[in-house]
């Protein structure tokens, strides 16, 4: 009881106590809030130098002008296919390594094992960027998985990821040349890719005339030829004649689109469109039909190709020299030059001129890729000049437009321009311009099989499936003459002649004759064989039946040419 009177006699005691530690209590709160509202301000501050001053100050400090930013995330690039879907270049997420050279801990240690991971990167040009001061600088792109890793297990935390994309191409260098390249921020550089760079930027994928598998047959054929007979290159197309699509185009020595940097300026060259050569005889077959158009006369005028044709300095001999007279036909399958240069006589320089601007042989390729080369003409057109141009001498066109104007004459005799774009429409392009008439496409028909019949293109044949063709063999012009040792070695072959559906032309370019070839180097011993071997896979590959041949305007035997013709 006393106690508790003690305590009732002291109130103002115990309330200033308790004042006292709420009052203390409050302070450190107060004091505490005031502490964290000021961290958050510098750290605010701190925010805004990094994303506004400092970003300002990054994006002008390179050397004298910008800095390489990392690559958008919106760089999708869509998928090109070939025909029948397989896929010829698609988009892949990859990892690339940049530096935030504040970060670096240890510039020499980190650029070591930086040149250690990546081979191309030297220590000394690893080293300067670590030390730059930079806040962005690359070290690689698109790189590995494993590379990635490894540069994980540096354990520096200035080197730092960013997510990119970067163009893949499964089928490697087997259609580098018509399918192209992009850049490392995938831009277009050639080929499709640069064509439609636009087009490829969105999201609808690209289908080409392309089909894979005709490509892996003609380029193992175009290959072999070229090794066989030691050329420095080649190339080789395939063509549906009836609407010009390509359905497969090699160009060699070809390249890897994934090591650009480490291909040859000869294996990035596109020997289909940008090479322009003299392909020799097998422009008789643009003089010969010319020759039916303008002078229609019949397959039994002969020729006298008993003396070389001298013109001024200049002289025409036959290579397979026959010292004779000869009918039409002899001279297509013996391929004199004197007979075709007479023809070409009878035409007429201005018609002979514009048959060949006609069929698109003298103006640069209009076609789905930009690389394309201008023909060489002959400035000015003489007379001399429209002898030896019926020969393929003097004249120079590329691969894809050889192949075009042979499409165009024996398909029925309409004009048809090459396409790589693949469309569901099956018919004719432009089946309204008829450059010969169905009577001229129809002997030129005839013609082409007698030479691989009976003539220099016998090395063609395909048992079953009436090949015709016309063999061609240029002299290169080196240092500005025409180099004896060095020759264009070509064959163009079709089938089946009596309904002409396709088109394979092969060309090497310096082949050297063997012991197998005696010592020739000719279309008919270089590029026929090869052909015929195209043909073969092809008839394979695209489930193409032989048919059983019989005596028919179609089979061999010149004299039923003839008659043909002659009979009421």
């Amino acid at each position: 009881m006393i106690m508790i009177r003690r305590i009732r006699q002291n109130p103002s005691r115990i309330q200033g106590e308790r004042s006292s530690s709420l009052d203390l209590a409050r302070g450190r709160l107060i004091m505490m809030g005031g502490f964290f509202i000021l961290a958050y301000i510098v750290l605010a501050l701190r925010a805004t130098d990094l994303s506004i001053v400092q970003a300002r100050f990054f994006e002008s400090d390179i050397e004298g002008a910008r800095v390489i930013q990392p690559a958008a995330p919106h760089t999708m690039r869509a998928d090109i296919f070939d025909r029948n879907g397989v896929m010829l270049a698609t988009t892949l997420k990859t990892a690339s390594l940049f530096a935030n050279t504040k970060l670096v801990a240890d510039p020499k240690g980190a650029a070591e094992k930086l040149a250690a991971i990546f081979p191309e990167l030297s220590y000394g040009d690893a080293l300067q960027k670590l030390q730059s001061g930079k806040s962005f600088v690359w070290i690689n792109r698109n790189i590995t998985p494993d590379a990635q890793m490894r540069v994980l297990e540096i354990g520096e935390p200035g080197l730092i990821f960013e997510q990119e994309y970067t163009r893949f191409y499964p089928q490697g260098p087997l259609s580098a040349h018509i399918v192209g390249y992009t850049d490392i921020d995938n831009h277009g550089l050639s080929g499709i890719e640069r064509s439609f760079d636009n087009y490829l930027a969105g999201d609808d994928p690209l289908r080409l005339t392309i089909d894979v598998r005709l490509q892996h047959a003609l380029r193992r054929e175009v290959k072999g030829a070229m090794e066989e007979y030691k050329g420095i290159g080649a190339a080789g197309v395939i063509m549906d004649v009836t609407n010009g699509e390509i359905l497969a185009g090699v160009s060699l020595p070809d390249f890897d689109p994934h090591t650009l940097s480490k291909a040859k300026s000869t294996e990035i060259f596109n020997r289909l469109t940008l090479g322009a050569y003299e392909l020799g005889s097998v422009f008789k077959i643009f003089s010969t039909a010319a020759f039916f158009e303008t002078r229609d006369l019949p397959m039994s005028t002969t020729f006298d190709a008993r003396e070389p044709i001298k013109k001024g300095r200049f002289t025409i001999n036959d290579y397979h020299a026959q010292k004779r007279i000869m009918t039409l036909p002899e001279v297509f399958m013996h391929s004199s030059n004197i007979g075709t240069a007479m023809m070409a006589e009878a035409i007429g320089t201005e018609s002979l001129r514009k048959f060949y601007d006609d069929l698109g042989l003298l103006t640069p390729l209009d076609f789905e890729i930009r690389e394309v080369a201008r023909p060489l003409v002959p400035d000015p057109w003489r007379e001399i000049n429209t002898l030896t141009a019926s020969y393929g001498h003097g004249v120079a066109t590329t691969p894809v437009q050889l192949v075009t104007g042979v499409s165009s004459v024996v398909n029925g005799g309409y004009l048809v321009k090459p396409k790589l774009i693949y469309t569901e429409e099956p018919k004719r392009q432009q089946e309204d311009i008829r450059i010969v008439s169905e009577k001229t496409a129809h002997r030129m028909r005839q013609l082409l099989r007698l030479v691989v019949a009976e003539g220099t293109g016998s090395k063609a044949d395909v048992p079953g499936y009436k090949v015709g063709g016309k063999t061609g063999t240029a002299e290169k012009i080196v240092d500005g003459r025409y180099d004896k040792k060095k020759k264009i070695s070509s064959f163009v072959g079709v089938f089946p002649m009596d309904d002409p559906k396709y088109a394979v032309f092969i060309m090497v370019d310096e082949p050297k004759g063997t012991k197998q070839s005696w010592g020739y180097a000719t279309g008919g011993w270089v590029a026929a064989p090869a052909v015929a071997k195209t043909i073969a896979s092809m008839a394979a590959i695209l489930g193409i039946p032989p048919e059983i041949e019989t005596a028919h305007a179609f089979g061999s035997g010149l004299k039923q040419y003839i008659a043909a013709e002659e009979a009421p």
